[in-house]
């Protein structure tokens, strides 16, 4: 059977200020409302690109400025534990972040506002995405792929690919189940992978257990 090959790309998140900003509570909900939803993209995902010497305690900007800048933990935590990648959808993912912070407000006798020189600001993301060199022709060179994508490059194919893919799978997930001839066990098990909670480290290397793992038994 001919395989088409893998055509590895990369990419690079750009940040476009929107001009929106939030003091308080109440403004941050009344922002989302309207917020282009690239905006919201951003701050749930622009993190992975953001260089850090240390984990971050929350994954989202939401949840940071919560913790960090209205000094309401509980609210931050109950942000930070929405997972992105199981919102079908954009406008899924805002009307879910919408009614955490409502449920808040409902509780709070205040809404928590932040200092002025501590708003929020809302930047938007665009995708400028790069062709590269780099080919490849069967499953079995994955691995080996791996250690040598960028951030970009994990970012394009693992995260970004959810927008791009039926069911909402990744690029390599979408490759090895067009495959067949037995891949479609591997493309499940790639696909089982949920990013959000992992940086880039983690991403590959959870990447590469499941590759050389799968690949070793079937004695590839």
């Amino acid at each position: 059977m001919e395989i088409n090959p893998f055509h590895v790309k990369d990419c690079a998140l750009l940040r476009i200020a929107t001009g929106e900003h939030a003091q308080n509570l109440n403004e941050l909900r009344d922002k989302l409302l309207t917020v282009h939803p690239e905006s919201i993209y951003y701050h749930y995902w622009g993190r992975k690109f953001r260089p850090r010497f240390t984990d971050p305690e929350y994954n989202n900007d939401f949840a940071e400025w919560a913790y960090q800048n209205l000094h309401d933990a509980e609210l931050a935590e109950r942000l930070s534990v929405i997972d992105p990648s199981h919102a079908s959808s954009p406008e899924e993912l805002r009307a879910e972040l919408i009614d955490v912070i409502e449920k808040c407000l409902y509780e709070r006798e205040t809404a928590p506002a932040s200092r002025q020189d501590e708003q929020f600001y809302f930047v938007r993301a665009q995708v400028v995405v790069f062709d590269t060199d780099c080919v490849i022709n069967k499953p079995e060179e994955l691995p080996g792929l791996i250690d040598k994508l960028s951030d970009g490059s994990v970012f394009y194919h693992f995260i970004n690919a959810a927008r791009r893919t039926e069911n909402r799978t990744n690029d390599f997930s979408a490759w090895l189940s067009d495959i067949g001839d037995g891949y479609g066990e591997l493309s499940a098990l790639v696909s089982a992978i949920e990013p959000y909670f992992l940086n880039m480290t983690d991403i590959r290397e959870r990447l590469k257990t499941t590759l050389n793992g799968y690949l070793k038994r079937q004695g590839k």
